[in-house]
């Protein structure tokens, strides 16, 4: 009865203090991630005031977090839209993969860590926050603006990468055979292909069997598929979080515009708890001896992903102030390199310190390189060519419709 006791109170205070951090951060007009994973790091081992009853439900929490913000990600898109975006956009992904996996992946080799660290920490520094570049986006009133459909779809390659690159880190970190990570690899992309062409061909099936005019069942339905669905994929090593995003996909626009709706406020709960468990499980004394390579990679990285925008943005036609709109806007990281490092930070324990530093200084540099990489370059170009022309209609800001 003392522990149930103990548990709710410090559950209550946890919330408590989500709910109080998410508000300043809306304050101040930055993604709350960063306050979050400070709590984590407050309330965990070694910590301000360790918590120690609540871990357990903690944990299973932070399960659920994942599972859903990966759902949510999939009812943002359709199955059609992922493979439209893939035969179009693909040589941007590319270019975005090389440019930005490679910093992380040689920075984990240069610190000794091993190979399957530095595919987890590639992957670290590989995925832009979507959630937070959309936030931004948002606050500063480009979502109408001629390059967001650039930058939306970089974001969407990264998601559709997800489903094969979970898959393939999941097989490496069980430690199997060469063999054996061959089969478990084939049986995730197998399944994964699998559920794509049902989500293509049938996708108006499953919508109709969990569809219902009444919000209650249709959470329940939706969400107990998601969870159902997750739990058999993790079975079959593919990872629960690509299950949850494959359902996502699957359900129809209706369907998807409801089930948002009613999940939006479970994600975003059980987001945070997913930030604060991670944050728990860091010790705050690791971070300064990977404070330094944490912002050197923070610092190349940036540039990589300002160069990775800039070369999407010129592939589609988008005017100079555009290009750097767009690399500017993809800087941010966030919630999905979280995900990467926790799933690698049973095998390699220091990459949890190390992701936490990068992530603490990009949610908080990723804003401000929205706001000020485009004015900047625009000024750095002045005083080279101080008899620049005066800026053309082509390079305002145009309706997303001028195609990305």
């Amino acid at each position: 009865m003392h522990d149930t006791t103990t548990m709710l109170i410090e559950l209550g205070a946890i919330i408590l203090a989500l709910g109080l951090l998410g508000r300043l951060a809306g304050r101040v007009g930055f993604s709350p991630i960063p306050l979050y994973l400070l709590a984590g790091l407050a309330f965990g081992h070694g910590g301000i005031l360790p918590l120690q009853a609540s871990e357990e439900f903690v944990a299973t929490g932070a399960e659920i977090g994942v599972i859903l913000l990966l759902l949510m990600l999939g009812l943002e898109y359709s199955a059609s839209s992922l493979v439209t975006t893939l035969k179009t956009q693909y040589p941007s992904g590319a270019v975005d993969f090389v440019l930005n996996a490679a910093p992380g992946a040689v920075t984990a080799l240069l610190l000794g860590w091993g190979p399957v660290a530095a595919v987890a920490l590639a992957g670290v520094t590989w995925i832009s926050s979507s959630g937070v570049i959309a936030k931004v986006l948002g606050d500063l009133g480009r979502t109408g603006n001629r390059e967001t459909p650039v930058i939306l779809c970089v974001l969407v390659m990264e998601d559709l990468a997800m489903a094969v690159y979970l898959p393939v880190l999941a097989a490496l970190l069980t430690g199997a055979s060469l063999a054996g990570g061959s089969i478990t690899l084939l049986i995730s992309l197998g399944t994964v292909g699998a559920v794509f062409y049902v989500a293509l061909r049938h996708g108006r099936i499953i919508s109709r069997a969990v569809s219902s005019d009444n919000p209650e069942m249709l959470l329940l339905a939706v969400l107990g598929l998601t969870l159902l669905v997750a739990g058999v994929a993790q079975h079959l090593q593919v990872s629960a979080a690509v299950g949850a995003f494959l359902v996502g996909i699957a359900l129809s626009e209706e369907v998807a515009e409801g089930a948002h709706g009613l999940l939006s406020p479970l994600r975003d709960l059980f987001a945070a708890v997913f930030f604060v468990f991670f944050g728990l499980h860091t010790d705050p004394s690791a971070i300064p001896p990977v404070l330094l390579p944490a912002l050197a990679l923070a610092v190349v990285t940036m540039l990589t992903k300002i160069a990775t925008g800039w070369w999407a943005a010129r592939r589609a036609g988008i005017p100079s102030k555009g290009r750097w709109r767009t690399g500017g806007a993809l800087v941010a990281r966030g919630e999905f390199s979280i995900v990467i490092a926790g799933l690698a930070v049973g095998t390699e324990p220091r990459i949890g310190p190390l992701a936490t530093a990068y992530v603490l200084l990009l949610v908080v540099l990723g804003p401000l390189s929205a706001r000020w990489t485009e004015p900047l370059a625009t000024r750095l170009t002045r005083r080279r060519s101080p008899d620049t022309p005066q800026t053309t209609p082509a390079d305002r800001s145009e309706p997303a419709h001028a195609s990305g």
